[in-house]
């Protein structure tokens, strides 16, 4: 896998072409903003969306599909998940025959509620798909610093493939066949990691913080499992991994808009001064529906729903969800 080609050049994007080229591979950056393509082409840095971070200079960045998808080996899709249909629908006739797609969005797409390898299989049906997530602050990743993700294929060669084209020392690839686990993971941590911002937001200190990530994951391994997953996957690097890392940093934009939330900020105000996606706001109402669909009990992500979507009072969420019954933990 000579050839790669990104589509998406927001900040994962463009730390994921980084990690490509530490890799050894030729690397293509499709960016929607030709501004972002001119300054990746001659600043070699995109100041829009990871500003600050000098970028290998042999990146290449295109606004053009075709040009980007022409000669790829293997094609990584870091739109946000929402937009993740119409791009991979315009893309479709420009994919060489069995490229394999990658999916680095987390998300569950609103309406459908289908996860993103669903998406991509009613699209692009003949490609072939693999999963990669797990605890990922772009910039850290842009910045060379050492970091472990999973990589899903029910192809295990295509995976090996795959995790030998991308990984490095410092960008460490561990492989997994559970497709469904790393993808639900991902999603439903963003929506608690929104939660999680509240409660540092409103002053509920760090006990409240860790039972919020403990019983967040319970859901998550519930969500996962009534949807074919294995439990095991949720307690590796796309399951609690990426939680932990989300709901607790200010790096994370979903804890960072949930924290302004907390502290009384106005979502639409919040979501105006930001160039970049928090998909747990648009992911909450998925997870709650799916959630409905499969009659998996999952309270925080249905709370964190309706303070985002349902005009639901903080602290009445807050007191509604501490006043249920404590049962068994497991």
């Amino acid at each position: 896998m000579k050839n790669i080609a990104i589509i998406g050049a927001g900040a994962w994007g463009t730390a994921l072409a980084m990690v490509a080229r530490r890799a050894g591979r030729n690397v293509v950056l499709l960016a929607h903003e030709p501004e972002v393509a001119d300054a990746v082409n001659e600043a070699c840095e995109n100041s829009l969306f990871l500003p600050g971070v000098a970028l290998d200079p042999e990146i290449r960045a295109t606004n053009d599909p075709g040009e980007a998808a022409a000669d790829a080996d293997a094609v990584l899709l870091a739109v946000p998940a929402q937009f993740l249909r119409a791009v991979l629908s315009g893309l479709s006739g420009d994919l060489p025959s069995g490229a394999p797609l990658v999916i680095c969005a987390k998300g569950i797409e609103q309406g459908t509620l289908a996860l993103i390898s669903e998406v991509a299989g009613e699209v692009v049906p003949q490609a072939p798909v693999a999963v990669l997530s797990g605890p990922t602050f772009a910039a850290d990743v842009a910045l060379d610093r050492p970091t472990a993700v999973t990589l899903a294929s029910a192809d295990e060669a295509l995976g090996a493939g795959l995790s030998e084209a991308l990984g490095t020392p410092r960008f460490r690839i561990y492989r997994s066949d559970d497709i469904v686990g790393t993808q639900v993971g991902g999603a439903v941590k963003n929506v608690l990691a929104i939660g999680c911002g509240i409660v540092e937001g409103r002053g509920l200190g760090d006990n409240a913080k860790a039972a919020l990530i403990t019983r967040g994951l319970a859901e998550i391994v519930r969500l996962g499992l009534a949807k074919g997953a294995k439990a095991e996957t949720l307690m590796g690097l796309s399951g609690i991994g990426d939680l932990v890392l989300t709901c607790n940093a200010m790096q994370s934009r979903n804890f960072s808009l949930g924290v302004a939330l907390g502290q009384g900020e106005a979502l639409d105000a919040i979501l105006a001064a930001r160039t970049s996606v928090a998909e747990g706001v648009f992911s909450a109402a998925s997870v709650s529906e799916l959630a409905a669909n499969l009659s998996v009990d999952m309270p925080l992500s249905v709370a964190v729903d309706g303070i985002l979507n349902h005009f639901a009072d903080i602290d009445a969420t807050i007191e509604g969800l501490l006043a249920r019954p404590a049962g068994a933990e497991q």
